[in-house]
């Protein structure tokens, strides 16, 4: 089969380079430009890198336009209906479904690591009382290499592994411990009887004084958030650990640097905001008037929870979502905010505006009125998300590290600043 290329000419010179047309197994192909500095010492300019494919990856493949989600080829509709949490983390660590017997050992495993150090519960004392549990995620996730050093050489594939695996076994008992210090609660120890999603259930409402049991629904709900969220091919914050553990930091570092680009509003605060969003509606008879406000490009006011960066279609996590937030509220006398969700969602479905701009409901749109259903406060929102996308952070990370291709990431710049010039003594500077 003939190999695809592209041409291209400098107009200047009349030199001609040609490039290799890479194809993927599924998506657009890729024109490998990995020379064209060296061959013409010219760059590409593609801010934010939405032209530009970073890496070769086989763990997730999205197709915004057919809203298609796969994790290592399996339709996330399937996994979300048929799979356990745990079962999805193999699968994207390892490349296949596991086995029953391998399941069985990897869930073990798990368990045996969900354990913290003593003296990893010292450091929640030294944050402030009122400290946010994503800046405690941040620093503790981060200090877990002073804990475990002697593991976390990243040239030793089963150290590799290893860290895998403390990193998802510990970041449900981390990001508990952050929310029960944050309430002045006992931290309260795993139990190794428990499921993964219900025994984080468990580490964030029980206390020592009363017995707590999660509930089936609650336990399902929490499995299908994080099946949903655990990966999402190369978003900024899987961008994030990729580039940081290029230079070859330790995989502690690079997930908390996940962590904290997953922080910020634009990637991982959109639940939060469809909540509030729904609050400042506040009732079906003020749906019209929020309407007309959002399609008013001079009103601030905007539509949260609606179209995605990558779906154009639709985004197939929000259809499982929806179904799993009927079962979660029909044990609540009413839910005011989910009939409203329900009643914008219709209209917007129907509202020409919307439908010519792809504005779908996303995943978002339901998952915080899920969390807030289950009891869980919005600043924490974001640390259930940090849990679900460890596996796949972890997964890209040892997918980069152990491919012999990979080198250090160094993204160029167009420099638009000020030409050379000299120096002025500061007593001749006006």
């Amino acid at each position: 089969m003939p190999r695809e290329s592209i041409t291209l000419t400098n107009n200047k010179t009349g030199e001609r380079y040609e490039f290799e047309l890479k194809q993927g197994t599924l998506g657009p192909p890729a024109f490998d430009i990995s020379a064209l500095h060296r061959e013409t010492g010219i760059l590409t300019y593609d801010p934010g890198f939405f032209s530009t494919a970073g890496c070769d990856s086989s763990i997730t493949y999205i197709d915004g336009e057919q809203g298609i989600l796969l994790y290592r080829g399996y339709p996330i509709e399937q996994l979300a209906a048929k799979a356990s949490f745990l079962e999805v983390a193999y699968l994207l660590l390892y490349g296949e479904l596991p086995s029953e017997r391998e399941l069985t050992e990897f869930e073990q495993i798990i368990t045996y690591h969900t354990m913290l150090n003593e003296k990893i519960k010292a450091f929640f004392t030294g944050f402030h009382y009122n400290a946010h549990p994503m800046a405690m995620l941040v620093g503790v996730v981060g200090s877990l290499s002073a804990f475990y050093h002697e593991s976390i050489d990243i040239h030793d594939p089963r150290n590799r592994e290893i860290s895998a695996h403390r990193l998802i076994a510990k970041l449900p008992t981390i990001a508990a411990a952050a929310y029960k210090y944050g309430r002045g609660e006992p931290i309260m120890y795993p139990r190794n009887d428990l499921r993964y999603a219900a025994n984080f259930l468990h580490m964030l409402f029980a206390t020592p004084s009363e017995a707590y049991e999660p509930t089936l629904i609650a336990e399902k709900a929490i499995n299908l958030l994080l099946i949903l969220h655990a990966d999402h091919e190369q978003n900024t914050s899987t961008s994030t650990v990729r580039l940081a553990g290029s230079s070859g930091a330790n995989p502690f570092a690079c997930i908390a640097a996940g962590i904290a680009s997953l922080w910020g509003p634009y990637h991982g605060g959109a639940g939060e905001e469809a909540l509030s969003m729904l609050e400042e509606i506040g009732h079906p008879r003020h749906l019209k008037r929020y309407i007309e406000k959002a399609k008013d490009k001079n009103d601030p006011f905007r539509l949260r929870g609606f179209g995605h960066p990558v779906y154009k279609n639709h985004d197939p996590r929000a259809g499982i979502l929806r179904e799993v937030c009927h079962q979660v509220l029909e044990e609540q006398a009413s839910h005011p905010l989910f009939e409203l969700a329900l009643q914008l969602e219709a209209i917007a479905l129907q509202d020409a505006y919307f439908i010519e701009r792809r504005l779908y409901p996303n995943v978002d749109f339901y998952s915080g009125l899920i969390y807030q259903a289950l009891g869980i406060p919005r600043n924490m929102f974001l640390v259930l998300f940090a849990v679900a996308r460890t596996v796949g952070w972890v997964a890209h990370w040892m997918e980069m590290i152990a491919d012999p291709a990979h080198r250090i990431g160094r993204p160029r710049q167009l420099y638009c600043g000020v030409a050379p010039r000299e120096y002025v003594p500061i007593s001749q500077r006006r």
